[in-house]
This record gives structure tokens, sequence and C-alpha cells, in this order.
């Protein structure tokens, strides 16, 4: 059993930046791939990064790659996402989620992860 806490989210000006933590409970932490997804009010929950159990594969939505960064510290149980130049339409709450598999083809599908946390919201202001 794994539980995720995701935290620093907030409000931020467009062009702005927010780093996103989420802290997982267990020792098996680094078993997991984990990913972060997001969804806006009125939209499907949609994949943003993933990143494999050692820190050496990533994967990205189009929409974000070259803003925002998907990072771990296994020692710390944390998976981060760094979001550089915000945009009004980054506006969602963000969930971290992990999972035991990696499989490039499917770690966009919200269905294939084992456990997720409550969401951080995250508004960015034009």
């Amino acid at each position: 059993q794994v539980q995720l806490v995701e935290s620093g989210g907030g409000l931020v000006q467009a062009g702005g930046s927010l780093r996103l933590s989420c802290a997982a409970s267990g020792r098996t932490f680094r078993n997991y791939h984990m990913g972060w997804f997001r969804q806006a009010p009125g939209k499907e929950r949609e994949f943003v990064a993933a990143i494999n159990w050692s820190g050496g594969s990533t994967l990205y939505v189009d929409s974000v790659k070259g803003r925002f960064t998907i990072s771990r510290d296994n020692a710390k149980n944390t998976v981060y996402l760094q979001m550089n130049s915000l945009k009004p339409e980054d506006t969602a709450v963000y969930y971290c989620a992990g999972r035991l598999f990696w499989d490039r083809s499917t770690m966009y599908h919200t269905g294939s992860y084992d456990y997720w946390g409550q969401g951080t919201q995250v508004t960015v202001s034009s």
C-alpha cells in the first residue's frame, strides 16, 4: 500500500513558477513509477508527465515540454513537478499517481495507475 500526498500548489501569475511535491508513504516507493496528471473544471483528467523508478526515463505531454520538469528523490520518497513559464491554461487540480510497471505506451492512461493522491490546486492568473 502506498499513500500519496501532494503539496506546493497555489496562485501564480502567468509566466511564474511553482514546484509541486508528492510525498509517498511506505518503504516501497522506489519500486513505483510515478505520474503527474491534472484536471481542469469541466474537463477530463489528463496526463502531464511520468518518471520511471530510477529517474532515468521521463515522459511529457506536448503542451508542457520545455516548461515542466518531473524528478524524484527516492531517499525522500518524493516526486516533484517543477513548472515554469506557467500559462492560464495550466490552471487545474494536479494529482500524482503511482504504478508498478513502466510501459511508455500506457503511462498516459489514468486507469493504469494503482495509487492516487488527493490533488493540489494550481491557479494561473493572466
